[in-house]
């Protein structure tokens, strides 16, 4: 993989990913043994949003490298608190780390830091743009539960705002899959998006009921409705709720259906889901780790 920063995963080829899904491989059998591959590289992690997975996960990453992290704190705690701007916040941590992880709450906001700094920008969410480290492990966990070719994935909830749909999206062109998007209409897929999986090809469906299409699927994504990317209270509360997971609903899909969240959830999957040999979505979470070495060991 050769790019100077990760931005989006519409600029990752298939190459790309499988280089970065065959090293977190690597990785992944042998945590223990890349700890002094990048002794005394500094990660900065700069948050402008809440984060446990992804914030922890290239912390622990970073650390497994023989590196460690300088964190900017919370925004209450910064400087961005008197004013200051992306732009001159991501010139000063440039100066303190060797790679730059940034998640904002404005879409675009890691294109525009990556214009003003020279060390390697990863785009760790940027609104409702765009979030390729989360596919990336992503498709990893796809991969080691059903392959990742002639597969039918459905991808369920909320597809307007879903960062983590729109990057998984756009990679999943790179591969023989089906994608059948279900939604209410009110949170469909972005004209912009529907638009680029158009142009590249790609086999896509749209559904409003889920039960149109389980029996078919090999994977099911599903998304947490999210609040906090509402204009309008009262859009959300119109939506909170439509689609839940439970052990009742999967009596309809196929017995190796492979049940994915990004996390976190709030009430769409049931926790009786949890101790089910569909639920993927822990153990999604822990490939966050092994695919973020890879990605780090191969931008440092």
């Amino acid at each position: 993989m050769r790019h100077d920063h990760l931005l989006t995963a519409k600029q990752l080829s298939r190459a790309d990913v499988e280089t970065v899904l065959d090293r977190a491989a690597e990785f992944d059998a042998d945590l223990e043994g890349a700890s002094d591959l990048h002794a005394g590289k500094l990660l900065a992690l700069c948050f402008f949003e809440p984060s446990t997975r992804t914030k922890m996960s290239f912390e622990a990453a970073a650390k497994r490298l023989g590196g460690d992290v300088v964190d900017m704190g919370s925004v209450e705690s910064s400087s961005v608190k008197k004013g200051e701007s992306l732009a001159d916040t991501v010139r000063v941590v440039e100066g303190y780390a060797d790679a730059l992880v940034l998640r904002h709450p404005k879409q675009g906001a890691a294109k525009l830091a990556s214009d003003y700094v020279d060390v390697p920008v990863v785009n760790a969410g940027d609104g409702a743009g765009h979030h390729p480290s989360q596919t990336l492990l992503d498709l990893y966990t796809i991969r080691e539960q059903a392959g990742l070719e002639d597969l039918s994935i459905g991808i369920m909830g909320d597809l307007k705002y879903g960062r983590t749909v729109h990057s998984l999206a756009h990679a999943l062109t790179n591969f023989d899959v089906r994608q059948h998007f279900v939604s209410p209409e009110s949170l469909r897929l972005p004209r912009s998006v529907r638009y680029d999986l158009h142009e590249a090809g790609a086999q896509v469906r749209e559904h409003e009921e889920l039960e149109d299409v389980l029996p078919n699927l090999d994977v099911l994504y599903v998304t947490r409705i999210q609040r906090e990317r509402f204009p309008d209270e009262d859009e959300y509360e119109a939506v909170a709720g439509e689609y839940r997971i439970t052990a009742e609903t999967l009596e309809a899909a196929k017995d190796d259906l492979a049940v994915m969240h990004p996390l976190p959830r709030v009430d769409e999957i049931a926790a009786e889901v949890d101790d089910s040999p569909n639920a993927t979505y822990f153990e999604q979470a822990h490939n966050g780790v092994p695919v973020r070495m890879a990605l780090l060991d191969l931008l440092l």
